[in-house]
């Protein structure tokens, strides 16, 4: 569940003091009336720095033809774990930020994927924790999606981890 530590912040590091249900439903509302059909997507990324491992969640709202903007939250961890194991703290934070936000969504129509930056190609390391992802987002009933495809994890979290 949420906790009142949480920062959210854009792409342009605009900060929000505000909780990430706040900002999605706020965000429908506004892009509903300005007539855009939305979808929602979920996806965390971490790049490991010596014993430091940083984490990024982005919701990527996509306009339908019109774009997107996202809203990211960082943290930062010190200790040493599996590739595995940080792939699936990535999910766990993918997972915890879309039950967050799901009851806002089902409320307004919006739709929901949940992104995983796991390789499906098994010559990448990352690919050891595919299946357990994959049966965890789609076990809490979201839409999965891995590479190429996870563009919230891949790209988004990506670029401000």
């Amino acid at each position: 569940m949420e906790t009142q530590h949480e920062t959210w912040q854009n792409m342009n590091g605009k900060i929000f003091r505000k909780s990430i249900t706040q900002l999605v439903e706020e965000a429908i509302i506004r892009e509903l009336a300005a007539g855009h059909r939305l979808k929602v997507c979920v996806g965390s990324d971490s790049h490991v720095y010596g014993d430091a491992i940083n984490y990024a969640t982005a919701v990527v709202f996509v306009r339908e033809g019109k774009g997107a903007f996202t809203f990211i939250r960082k943290e930062r961890e010190i200790q040493t774990i599996s590739i595995k194991e940080r792939m699936l703290n990535e999910v766990n934070r993918s997972v915890a930020t879309a039950y967050a936000i799901c009851a806002v969504l089902d409320a307004y129509g919006v739709e929901m994927e949940v992104h995983a930056d796991i390789n499906t190609d098994p010559e990448f390391k990352s690919n050891t924790a595919l299946k357990d992802a994959m049966g965890y987002i789609l076990g809490m009933g979201y839409v999965f999606k891995a590479k190429p495809f996870a563009f919230a994890s891949s790209n988004c979290a990506d670029m401000m981890v």
